[in-house]
């Protein structure tokens, strides 16, 4: 009996078709799909790695060796290898508030806006409030609210509120770094 002669089955190829059809139709979507994919990841990661290169890690590179200078000089003032110097107790006091400043400064801080991301932002929504942030973007943006709360909490009174350091700001710490280095003959590297 032939395939064709099943009194149950009046259109056996035209099943098969359909099905092999669609089966086809999946997987060449999935296919895309996988393409599609694949390359907003290899895009995503070209622009973590450019980003990272060309800003990340020369911003909290050069924030790293400032805070770690100030420490070491603070720390050679407070020694007892820095007793004979006449202005010990200015140059410490000097180098305290340098370290302290730079203690306050955060990446988001002095890293500079991403016009690429904005743009991108404001032409595919029609106004910028509507902008949904990530869940780990607004955790981290409610915790530095709670830091900076905590920290007016603890400043004294007649303490003034400043806004968050700059990137002006973190070059002119710096320059005073460099000038307290020089008075003590050391010599800092420089970006």
């Amino acid at each position: 009996m032939d395939l064709d002669d099943s009194p149950w089955d009046d259109n056996a190829t035209s099943l098969q078709d359909t099905e092999w059809s669609k089966l086809s139709s999946d997987f060449v979507n999935a296919g895309y799909r996988e393409g599609i994919t694949a390359g907003k990841e290899g895009a995503l990661q070209e622009g973590f790695d450019e980003g990272f290169a060309q800003t990340g890690a020369p911003l909290g590179r050069n924030l790293g060796l400032l805070r770690g200078f100030s420490s070491s000089i603070a720390s050679f003032l407070s020694s007892s290898s820095a007793q004979d110097l006449a202005d010990r107790a200015q140059l410490l006091e000097e180098v305290r508030a340098i370290s302290s400043a730079l203690s306050n400064v955060r990446f988001s801080d002095i890293v500079p806006p991403d016009m690429q991301a904005i743009e991108h932002a404001k032409e595919h929504l029609e106004d910028a409030e509507d902008v949904v942030t990530s869940e780990e973007l607004q955790e981290k943006r409610n915790m530095e609210s709670l830091e900076d709360l905590m920290n007016r909490m603890g400043a004294a009174p007649s303490a003034k509120q400043t806004d968050r350091p700059t990137a002006e700001d973190v070059a002119q710490l710096e320059q005073r770094l460099h000038a307290l280095a020089h008075t003590l003959g050391l010599t800092l590297p420089s970006k």
